[in-house]
């Protein structure tokens, strides 16, 4: 990947469940884009929707508590 990011989800600041805007923000992505969610942990279960979806996906720790998953269509 190389992480042209064209918009960043930080999913720490989303009040309750953040999957509708996550699914909103990759509907929005143009090919050859990237979104750059920002979590307070893995978010391991989004792998397996993104990949159905038609995206690819890589994941950074970047703390303790902050991760970076750079989301773009595959």
């Amino acid at each position: 990947m190389d992480h042209d990011v064209a918009s960043t989800l930080d999913v720490r600041e989303i009040d309750g469940e953040p999957f509708g805007d996550i699914m909103a923000a990759l509907d929005a992505l143009d090919d050859g884009e990237t979104l750059r969610l920002v979590s307070s942990f893995e978010p391991k279960p989004l792998y397996e929707v993104v990949t159905d979806r038609g995206f690819d996906y890589e994941t950074e720790q970047v703390a303790p508590d902050e991760w970076h998953v750079a989301i773009e269509h595959a």
